[in-house]
């Protein structure tokens, strides 16, 4: 019973440990429809502190998801889209104990406690997608999306960082949440 307890819980903290929590803001008082077209505003990712080509793959990908959902990218566009980063360490500890019993029968003064004590650190990241109405330059919807990231290979990167604009990206318009 035990056994199949600490499965669950492991397999609840490995999941939660690869999902991708997304929080949204918006201006309540901004009619989301007269969006249609968007460009990326380079002076705000000229400042997220990751590495090019990271900013080239998140930009990519917030591209595919927007395309996707009937915007287009335009010259002259309705809306501008800007990110922004932030990483930092994390440690989670987990202390499981087992009781060890020894000799034939029961007997609650016999036996021992089998103490394991499970460290693991990892990067918590954050990415910030900002919309901004390029007409009134007024930022108009943020989503936030956190989640763990892994010091990982070129793919496994791209699918991660896909997987946090997809769920951010979900979000949008407000009111039309996945």
């Amino acid at each position: 019973m035990k056994k199949g307890i600490l499965l669950i819980l492991s397999i609840v903290l490995l999941y939660s440990c690869n999902s991708v929590k997304v929080v949204t803001d918006y201006d309540s008082k901004v009619d989301f429809n007269k969006y249609k077209t968007f460009a990326f505003y380079k002076p705000e990712i000229d400042k997220a502190k990751i590495s090019d080509l990271d900013k080239k793959r998140i930009l990519r990908a917030i591209e595919t998801e927007l395309l996707a959902k009937g915007f287009t990218k335009s010259s002259n566009p309705d809306m501008l889209v800007g990110i922004f980063t932030k990483s930092r360490e994390k440690v989670n500890v987990n202390q499981n104990q087992n009781n060890v019993g020894f000799g034939w029968g029961w007997n609650p003064w016999w036996g021992g406690m089998n103490t394991s004590v499970n460290v693991s650190q990892y990067t918590e990241g954050t990415l910030f997608i900002d919309f901004i109405d390029k007409e009134k330059k007024e930022l108009v919807w943020q989503g936030i999306g956190t989640g763990a990231l892994k010091l990982q290979n070129r793919e496994k990167k791209e699918v991660r960082i896909k997987e946090f604009v997809k769920e951010i990206i979900s979000r949008f318009p407000p009111g039309q949440e996945k």
